[in-house]
């Protein structure tokens, strides 16, 4: 897929067929989040995937938007390493531009997947800390939610002229 048609035509998807995603495809979506930018590349993600369904049952349970987890064959929660940043509080950028690295990717793999927000909700954080053991310098930033989609959206239109501004507001 060319890459803006893929950036223009991606959507949040968050019905899902039983199909099972192979090892090779959850490869290629780490591979996608490890390749995002990152500042002073310091690279201070690391990444949980979730295949069980006890666990993603228990994740829809605590996070209020995560009800598509309970048919979901895959999550991947995104986490940032404090002890790995060298620039303090980049890792909620990096770990942002790494969880849209796997959106497309999912995307251009024929997936459906959609972003729930975890940071910066500190009860969702403190649900998320806990059913993972995470230790203390490991943030979970956010859960991405993939299958192969059950449903289909429609792009908007959401170029707005408007909100450009050239040189100065």
């Amino acid at each position: 897929m060319e890459i803006i048609k893929g950036i223009l035509t991606r959507r949040s998807i968050r019905k899902y067929t039983d199909k099972q995603i192979s090892e090779e495809q959850i490869e290629t979506l780490l591979k996608a989040g490890m390749y995002a930018p990152s500042a002073s590349n310091q690279q201070p993600w690391h990444f949980i995937v979730i295949k069980d369904r006890e666990i993603l049952n228990k994740i829809a349970e605590v996070h209020p938007y995560a009800k598509m987890l309970t048919q979901a064959p895959l999550a991947i929660l995104v986490c940032g390493d404090q002890n790995l940043e060298l620039s303090k509080d980049y890792w909620v950028v990096d770990c942002s531009a790494a969880t849209q690295n796997i959106l497309l990717a999912a995307h251009d793999l024929g997936l459906g997947a959609v972003w729930l927000g975890v940071h910066p909700r500190i009860e969702r954080k403190a649900d998320i800390r806990k059913i993972f053991e995470l230790p203390n310098h490991i943030q979970p930033m956010s859960l991405i939610s993939i299958g192969y989609p059950d449903e289909e959206k429609e792009m908007p239109e959401r170029f707005k002229p408007e909100r450009i501004h050239y040189n100065e507001w």
